[in-house]
């Protein structure tokens, strides 16, 4: 499994109405698309919880088949003409899991932080899949953890129905969802 995350962040006065118009006209594409297991179609509006207005949507992908059919569509294409050609991250996934309600999200929180060298990923890995349980244990909706070896980056992504004010960190990205495709539960 695959998670990726292309951002775009908008001008600060941009009007986000423009993305919650576009998520609402839009989302529903790919509701049923082969191989997504989600897509979460993330904003962030410039203010207490973000400095910049984002449009960044995130996926877990079942393999880098399917990534590959989405980035060669116009559904991508589409997204390029509208908002630029993005640089797009992409980490292979230590655990996913998401609840029956993860398509009932309405928040996101997003880390990223860095590895240490010289870290023991088994022992890191390990802690990571308990600190997932623990929020799923405590409310997260869905749940996936990944990392990075060019970069030693690791992800943390959560769904979430409320935010919580203890979520804010200064490595954490808050966003608003404005609808989840989740393929695989239709199934």
């Amino acid at each position: 499994m695959i998670a990726m995350q292309y951002s775009f962040v908008l001008p600060a006065d941009y009007d986000m109405a423009i993305v919650r118009q576009r998520i609402a006209d839009k989302g529903h594409v790919l509701d049923d698309f082969e191989g997504l297991h989600l897509k979460a179609y993330l904003y962030a509006e410039r203010g207490a919880t973000s400095r910049d207005n984002l449009y960044a949507p995130f996926y877990l992908w079942e393999d880098s088949a399917a990534m590959q059919r989405f980035l060669g569509s116009a559904m991508f294409a589409g997204l390029a003409q509208a908002f630029g050609w993005p640089s797009i991250q992409c980490w292979p996934v230590w655990d996913a899991y998401l609840t029956p309600d993860a398509r009932l999200a309405r928040f996101a929180t997003r880390d990223v932080v860095r590895i240490a060298p010289y870290t023991a990923l088994d022992v890191l890995r390990e802690h990571e899949h308990g600190t997932l349980q623990d929020d799923l244990d405590h409310g997260a909706l869905g749940a996936a953890n990944a990392f990075e070896p060019t970069t030693w980056t690791r992800v943390r992504f959560r769904l979430w129905d409320e935010p919580d004010p203890a979520l804010a960190a200064e490595h954490r990205q808050l966003y608003h969802v404005g609808h989840i495709s989740q393929p695989q539960a239709h199934h």
